[in-house]
């Protein structure tokens, strides 16, 4: 039997995303499938769908933003991941990591690059809208920045982005992070489970 590949779309400013991706390399394993990752633009689903971030949703609503921590605790406990350091230059611009996320795609360095902007937005936060930092940052981690920058400028690696992203609207997609088995779409890091266990056949 071929099981159908998830896809996880994913921008690397969203913190669940990042949870999300330390949790699948164990789900990977346990199903038997690589899940495939999709660079979204956050900001462009937003604009798209009328929506906001959790940071202006949860605002002044009693009990809410709590309870979403007690939601992460039991997440990193059950998929067994490091938390996220929250990063103090939030909320970052990641129109150009996301754009870069494509160009390393081009570049055959994809994964790399993934690890490398979810781990210094999300493991050792630095300011990665500034153009600098996040040269060194991805430099630190072995990463040809400036050749993926230069790719990143292209026209094609931009319009792949609002492909990607346009996509993601038209089937349904609002925010990251977002899994799709098929066209059946799951929306937040706790509908992982749903996702291994739709792929498994449970």
């Amino acid at each position: 039997m071929t099981r159908t590949a998830p896809q996880f779309l994913f921008d690397f400013g969203s913190p669940n995303a990042y949870l999300s991706h330390l949790a699948i390399p164990a789900i990977e394993q346990r199903i038997g499938v690589k899940f495939e990752y999709v660079p979204i633009l956050l900001g462009g689903i937003f604009k798209a769908t009328n929506n906001k971030s959790p940071a202006e949703t949860l605002a002044g609503v009693r009990n809410k933003r709590e309870f979403q921590q007690v939601e992460t605790e039991r997440f990193i406990k059950r998929f067994k991941v490091q938390p996220y350091v929250f990063n103090p230059h939030f909320p970052v611009n990641t129109l150009n990591l996301m754009r870069t996320a494509i160009a390393a795609q081009l570049e055959g360095v994809f994964e790399k690059y993934v690890d490398a902007a979810f781990h210094h937005m999300w493991r050792e936060p630095k300011k990665m809208d500034d153009p600098e930092v996040a040269a060194k940052a991805l430099a630190s981690s072995g990463l040809d920045a400036q050749k993926l920058f230069a790719r990143a400028g292209e026209p094609e690696v931009k319009g792949k982005l609002i492909k990607n992203t346009e996509e993601a609207v038209a089937r349904g997609a609002f925010g990251s992070p977002t899994f799709f088995v098929g066209n059946e779409m799951f929306f937040g890091k706790e509908q992982l489970r749903e996702v291994e266990e739709m792929v498994s056949g449970k």
